[in-house]
């Protein structure tokens, strides 16, 4: 690391073998010769570095930061190895569309309406060049020999469709419930975890007194908070991000691997956050959902996939709301467990074998594929 430039730059050799004892010629700062060379006027140093990285003239850190973005919204960047784009990388499956995404970034065309006229290395504006396109919009129903031939949609015939990420899953089942805090900025927090996990990693006896040995957690609205905010412990990651391929952060990871696991499935039914959205959602659809159950269906539907229930999803949706009534309403003592998972406070005013039926019943929708899954 370094804080600040040194009066007189030591003289760096090429060491002989990687030897250090060894030293060859004597090198100047520079980048490679394949690339654009640094600026004329620009400064031998780390500040020579950055006016070169941003440089028009050298379209790799615009390239490499717009197939990032890409892969954001299709799973899969042009580039597919996103983590390296040299001689060992796969070549780009649209590179015209990348070279112009990357001219796009750093110089636009034209701007938009409002939003003004200097729009380079504008994140927000490519986002929304992005999932404005007819391509983003996309139905991402196909026919399954169409999935067969291009599985990870490379040739962009149809929308995408993949797993979200599991730092996006929480906050979507937050969000959809009313429970997500939506505050910007502040320390980092610690919600619900299954106890023990950082006391088994405790090397000493007194690991209570040091710091992050002992698992604190948060309570109110710090529970609720977006993913990005949870305290992250590299030798003990949250498991419920893990268990949904979130990477360690040991090492850096620019493309993470999905993977459909049974476990998946047991976190999003078990875990003490999505079996509490699952609850305050329910109370949210008995407040604004209408009188009838179906259209309280109709209404957990539209806010959970933003789309309309068919009669067979109706159907199903209702047979499971009465089997659960009859269940809660013969095990009462079944339904005050379920409802005291989770520290958000309980709405009174709903029977609680109704409650808990409906809870069965939302936390069913965000278990379903269209709302685990984006498209």
């Amino acid at each position: 690391m370094i804080m600040r430039e040194m009066a007189s730059p030591r003289t760096t050799h090429i060491l002989i073998r990687g030897q250090y004892d060894k030293p060859g010629d004597v090198v100047q700062p520079g980048v490679p010769r394949v690339l654009p060379p640094l600026p004329a006027d620009a400064p031998l140093n780390r500040l020579g570095l950055a006016y070169w990285l941003v440089s028009p003239r050298q379209p790799l850190t615009a390239r490499v930061t717009v197939n990032r973005i890409w892969q954001l919204f299709f799973g899969t960047g042009l580039v597919k190895t996103a983590e390296d784009f040299g001689s060992q990388g796969e070549r780009p499956s649209h590179p015209e569309l990348l070279d112009w995404l990357a001219v796009e970034f750093q110089e636009p065309s034209a701007a938009p309406l409002g939003t003004g006229s200097d729009r380079r290395w504008d994140v927000k504006a490519l986002v929304r060049l992005i999932v404005t396109s007819a391509t983003y919009r996309q139905s991402s129903a196909a026919p399954a020999e169409a999935y067969q031939q291009d599985p990870e949609n490379r040739l962009l015939a149809r929308g995408p469709r993949f797993r979200l990420q599991a730092e996006l899953l929480r906050d979507q089942a937050l969000a959809v419930s009313g429970l997500l805090d939506r505050r910007i900025g502040g320390p980092s927090v610690s919600p619900y975890q299954p106890p023990g996990l950082w006391e088994e990693l405790m090397s000493r006896e007194d690991g209570a007194k040091w710091t992050a040995q002992t698992y604190v957690q948060s309570h109110g609205a710090d529970l609720y908070r977006r993913s990005m905010y949870t305290f992250w412990k590299r030798t003990s990651p949250p498991p419920n991000m893990t268990t949904f391929d979130a990477p360690d952060r040991e090492t850096c990871a620019l493309r993470r691997g999905r993977t459909n696991t049974p476990l998946q499935a047991l976190v999003l039914m078990n875990d003490p956050t999505f079996v509490e959205a699952a609850r305050k959602l329910a109370e949210r659809v008995l407040h604004e959902g209408g009188d009838s159950d179906e259209q309280r269906l109709a209404y957990l539907w539209h806010v959970a996939l933003a789309c309309e229930p068919t009669s067979h999803e109706l159907d199903l949706l209702r047979r499971l709301l009465q089997e659960q009534r009859n269940h809660y309403r013969r095990h009462a003592e079944a339904a005050e467990k379920l409802l005291q998972v989770g520290e958000s406070p309980r709405d009174q005013r709903f029977e609680p074998a109704e409650l808990a039926a409906w809870t069965v019943v939302c936390s069913t929708v965000l278990n379903l594929d269209r709302f685990v899954c984006r498209g």
